[in-house]
């Protein structure tokens, strides 16, 4: 009954790794690290061979051009290899990723889809990390509300759905439990941290060079860029009920993030 996970060395992927191990269940990572290449289907046999289950993180993004593509040959090697279930990371609101999840979903795997909102571990272990503690989110977006959610809280659903008795054929929009502009974000990081935080809505030029100080390629950059822009028009603005779904519980506020976070030292 091994999981494999797909993308494991990742931020959700390594907390689901550590859920389920103490959990007692096996597990599999696979990435480029351990051989695994999205660009190379031959690479994927040995990974998907004898597993059971797969949590499938596939990066930069699922909305990417040829990415559909991907997901259905994934998909049939899947139902070749018998795995009984699989679960995918998609983002709310972009509608290229639809495609993806359609896709995936071809081969007749039952499939989980859990569509986040943007992290609220942005801000601490990825590409916004760095203007936090120089108290600047430069950010190309207007000041839109958005459901910010708990990285903690999506493995603890993905590990949920992976070790239902009965897989799961859902889809759920994974959010926090509050709307948050960025100003407000700006705020709360602020009261955390003990230190002036403050938001500025940028062009992609400046938001591009601002993420360089921190060692971030141009075209990764603009990359999120394009996120900013074309996701963070308000087509997010509402609350997801997935975590209470899947867990039974509240999602975690962005509060308890920021305050957990800045007590660990990640901003000092």
């Amino acid at each position: 009954m091994t999981t494999l996970l797909l993308g494991g060395a990742g931020r959700t992927g390594a907390r689901i790794n550590d859920r389920l191990t103490a959990l007692g269940e096996p597990t599999r990572l696979a990435s480029r690290h351990t051989g695994f290449d999205w660009d190379r289907p031959d690479t994927w046999p040995q990974a998907l061979s004898g597993a059971t289950s797969a949590y499938v993180c596939f990066a930069p993004d699922l909305a990417f051009p040829g990415v559909p593509e991907k997901m259905a040959a994934l998909g049939r090697l899947a139902a070749a290899e018998g795995l009984e279930r699989l679960v995918l990371l998609s983002g709310r609101g972009e509608e290229g990723a639809r495609a993806s999840e359609t896709a995936l979903r071809g081969a007749g795997v039952p499939t989980t889809v859990l569509r986040c909102s943007w992290f609220q571990q942005n801000f601490s272990e990825n590409f916004l990390s760095g203007p936090v503690r120089r108290g600047r989110l430069r950010l190309p977006a207007p000041d839109v509300p958005e459901a910010f959610v708990d990285l903690d809280d999506v493995a603890d659903a993905a590990v949920q759905v992976l070790t239902r008795a009965v897989p799961d054929d859902a889809t759920y929009e994974l959010s926090g439990p509050e709307l948050l502009t960025f100003a407000q974000v700006a705020q709360v990081l602020a009261d955390a941290s003990g230190r002036s935080v403050t938001f500025e809505a940028v062009d992609v030029a400046s938001f591009v060079t601002d993420l360089a100080d921190d060692g971030i390629p141009a075209e990764e950059a603009e990359f999120l860029a394009h996120l900013f822009t074309d996701i963070l028009d308000g087509r997010n603005a509402s609350l997801g009920a997935g975590v209470e779904q899947i867990l039974g519980r509240p999602a975690a506020s962005f509060g308890s993030y920021a305050a957990a976070t800045a007590a660990s030292g990640a901003w000092s």
